[in-house]
């Protein structure tokens, strides 16, 4: 029996049905949702009684350390933002390519990481060439062959949120460098899940939404940013992002000398406390043992889902394949259909790109991958 890394009595949903959707509004446990009421019982109605200005600075260095070490950076370049896209909108002008350069990414990937660029392609700042994902090829073989000395930046997820193919991220970085390039990573669907190396992979970006594997709630994000990227004001200063945000100078635009700069206001101090909490269960399992937990869970489910006529968009020994997000397809059955099925019989899952996405997480056990089965086989 492969049982749960996290106590399955902190997720009240479990008592209702089978979860394998992290990758999209992922469960969130007892001790992150015990902190953010506490917070917000104990502080954020009370205003300033309990929290002064000094005090809403330093709020956010509990967290910084505690992202820091998930994310392998250093605290300096930990940067604390609303929301990925928050920074991931401004990378265009904070990198300034060439213009006409071609910035290259994956076809399928997710929007929030391809739309800024597609916005900077409007106006001729950037040529944009998308790779695909197919289940025949490796993607980081593509996406190295599709660089050249005109490409400027390659954006790419870390794992891809429709498919769970994974990317080779040193790899990249090695053919990045080689060509000149910036490298973007979003690593929204694997931090919390699998490592995620900001120290060895020198990309100039990666970010990460505070919830899915994070088991954070909405309205928080972290970044780990390069150095080199300190060197300018951010496109879209905020108040927050000053050296010391309480002073209050509204005619200059001083910028705090490290990744504080990026945080631009006032955010989801609520989230805060959730997401801390959340990120210190994750660092005492530690991401091998959580990543050892899902490829347990998803051979199980791979061996059985073949004999139902259930095929992944990868094998499961494919170095490419993520362990966590299992895209799934049959020949006769809809993916549509076979969700909203499965969800009749209290076992909710994704889909995406017309599959079946079942998304592993530290909580899920053997009972759920069983239950899971039997759902299917009974589809016929």
């Amino acid at each position: 029996m492969i049982a749960s890394l996290l106590p399955r009595a902190d997720y009240p949903t479990l008592e209702q049905g089978v979860y394998l959707n992290q990758a999209a509004l992922g469960l969130i446990g007892r001790p992150a949702v015990e902190a953010m009421r506490s917070f917000l019982d104990d502080v954020a109605r009370h205003g300033n009684r309990f929290m002064s200005d000094v005090d809403e600075v330093a709020y956010f260095d509990s967290l910084r350390e505690q992202a820091a070490q998930l994310l392998r950076s250093a605290v300096e370049r930990t940067a604390i933002v609303g929301g990925a896209s928050e920074i991931l909108a401004q990378l265009p002008y904070l990198l300034e390519p060439e213009r006409g350069s071609v910035v290259l990414a994956v076809r399928t990937d997710f929007p929030a990481l391809t739309r800024p660029w597609l916005r900077l392609a409007i106006d001729g700042g950037c040529e944009l060439r998308f790779v695909d994902d197919t289940p025949t090829r490796d993607l980081t073989d593509g996406l190295i062959d599709a660089l050249d000395g005109r490409t400027s930046v390659l954006a790419v997820s870390q794992v891809q949120y429709a498919t769970g193919t994974t990317v080779d991220i040193p790899r990249l970085r090695r053919a990045t460098c080689d060509v000149g390039a910036s490298l973007i990573v979003d690593a929204s669907h694997a931090a919390g899940a699998v490592a995620v190396d900001t120290a060895a992979w020198h990309a100039e970006v990666i970010v990460s939404s505070g919830y899915k594997w994070l088991g954070g709630h909405g309205g928080i994000a972290l970044a780990a940013v390069a150095e080199s990227l300190f060197a300018g004001v951010p496109p879209l200063p905020g108040w927050m992002g000053a050296p010391e945000p309480f002073d209050f100078d509204a005619t200059s635009l001083l910028v705090a000398p490290d990744a504080r700069r990026f945080t631009q206001s006032t955010m989801s101090y609520i989230s805060m406390a959730g997401l801390t909490v959340a990120l210190r269960q994750l660092l005492a399992l530690g991401t091998p043992r959580i990543e050892a937990h899902a490829r347990k869970l998803a051979v199980l489910l791979v061996d059985e889902l073949t004999v139902l006529g259930w095929q992944p968009f990868r094998p499961i020994d494919d170095p490419a394949a993520a362990p966590h997000i299992i895209s799934i397809a049959h020949p006769t059955h809809s993916g549509e259909a076979a969700a909203a099925a499965l969800r009749d019989r209290n076992i909710v899952c994704g889909t995406r790109g017309g599959r079946v996405r079942i998304s592993l997480a530290a909580y899920n056990d053997e009972s759920d991958v069983r239950l899971l089965l039997e759902a299917l086989a009974s589809l016929g």
